[in-house]
């Protein structure tokens, strides 16, 4: 539950694993720690969901259902395109780097838990959190930059 920070979201998180670990067997490898092979299940599983839901939420930022009556709008529109930003920074990441900045700060896990998920040493899961937290640290601030330099000219 860590992973979705719902009741519901884990139980059909965790039964798609156990279908497909019972469905292929064979990719167990014996001698191994079953449960992590199973969190490696799950964690996947769950990023396809979340990448799927993140997809949706975003192509669904103009849907007027949506908007609020009364609101002028900007703080919601400014909220979500800082966000839309961020995601945009966080995907260009490279995998190993947005796997462990994922774990560890989306889905709260653990810099052991997440080194357990991933098959790496713990060094190695906070010297890749640490790259990523630079790179996007230094792509917000030129981005900070960018936008004030454009409003100060205008």
């Amino acid at each position: 539950m860590s992973l979705t920070r719902g009741p519901a979201d884990a139980d059909d998180v965790v039964q798609a694993a156990c279908e497909r670990a019972l469905r292929a067997p064979e990719k167990f490898a014996p001698g191994t720690r079953l449960d992590a092979w199973m969190m490696r299940i799950i964690h996947n599983l769950w990023i396809d969901v979340y990448r799927k839901r993140r997809r949706e939420t975003l192509e669904d930022t103009t849907d007027p259902i949506n908007d609020r009556l009364g609101d002028d709008g900007r703080a919601l529109v400014e909220s979500r395109s800082e966000l839309a930003r961020t995601w945009r920074l966080v995907s260009a990441l490279p995998e190993e780097q947005r796997s462990v900045l994922t774990l560890v700060c989306v889905e709260g896990l653990s810099y052991r838990d997440t080194a357990d998920v991933l098959d790496i040493p713990v060094g190695t899961v906070m010297s890749r959190l640490a790259r990523a937290r630079l790179r996007l640290a230094d792509e917000l601030s030129q981005t900070d930059i960018s936008a004030t330099r454009t409003a100060e000219r205008q």
